[in-house]
């Protein structure tokens, strides 16, 4: 299945899509908003995607329709629990940028201000002289859960979703990566999140950036040094993951800084995140105004 959040004139809500509509998913649970409701919202419920998945056909059937060209497509999670983004996960990436290997995951975090969805622009902060894309396959989970065994790590994705964690070089190596990772605009997120069954193989997809249509990074998810069910059995280690958290699983080689010369995000830029099955994610680039 493919699931997003949708707005319609006012009203921003969850829905499924099918054959170019869009499926109301608050109006038909009844238990969420009318408004103002987004994906997680939707995964939050107890069993929220076996349920749907049961009952599609009946849903296809009843509640609100809309065709998707008449919706705003958004992030498919406005304002997740956490945003979880992997470091040096592929080893041509990590030598790239002069790093050893890590023995484990390193990873940080961005805020829900950070998140835009599909077409949305990504700001160049005026404190940022270097501002780098990073092309990421993103896990979306979809039940709570702590100290999960690896072996079951996968019983917990609700799907998958383009992202590019952007990056201000100069902040982020300043002193911390958070401040150059978790700026306004900073986690471009979308379009859709596709369900498990539509990607039977997350470690065998191909994945590009592509900078004013030129391919500037392109590798396969296979390249991952840590896999998915690895990361969500060593990070529910350390604190519980909830419906709509967000794992960005890391980037391949070919970001901007460690180019001879550098290329870097400008005025006028549209990046676009590509992955096989997942979709494509595009953002135009635009300065700062005060």
């Amino acid at each position: 299945m493919i699931l997003g959040t949708f707005q319609y004139r006012e009203r921003i809500f969850p829905g499924v899509i099918e054959e170019e509509e869009v499926y109301d998913l608050s109006e038909t649970a009844g238990q969420y908003p009318k408004s103002s409701a987004d994906l997680r919202d939707f995964l939050a419920g107890e069993d929220a995607l076996a349920k749907l998945k049961k009952g599609k056909a009946s849903l296809l059937g009843s509640g609100i329709v809309y065709k998707l060209s008449k919706v705003r497509v958004m992030a498919p999670l406005l304002r997740p629990g956490k945003i979880i983004c992997i470091g040096w996960n592929y080893s041509k990436h990590a030598d790239e940028a002069g790093s050893e290997l890590p023995e484990e995951p390193v990873f940080f975090n961005k805020f829900a201000t950070s998140i835009i969805g599909p077409q949305a622009p990504i700001v160049l902060p005026a404190i940022s002289k270097q501002v780098d894309y990073e092309a990421e396959l993103a896990v979306v989970i979809g039940k709570r859960g702590k100290r999960i065994p690896e072996e079951a790590a996968m019983e917990y994705v609700a799907g998958y979703t383009a992202f590019n964690d952007i990056s201000a070089r100069d902040l982020q190596f300043r002193d911390q990566w958070v401040k150059g990772k978790a700026l306004d605009t900073f986690a471009p997120l979308g379009p859709f999140l596709v369900t498990q069954e539509e990607v039977p193989d997350p470690h065998n997809l191909r994945i590009r950036l592509l900078l004013n249509g030129e391919v500037m990074q392109d590798a396969s998810t296979g390249m991952m040094i840590f896999k998915i069910p690895t990361l969500i059995s060593f990070l529910s280690q350390f604190f519980t993951l909830e419906p709509g958290d967000i794992i960005a699983t890391g980037t391949p080689e070919g970001v901007g800084f460690t180019r001879d010369p550098q290329v870097l995000l400008k005025p006028g830029d549209r990046v676009t995140v590509s992955i096989e099955r997942v979709g494509e994610l595009s953002n135009p680039v635009v300065g700062e105004s005060y």
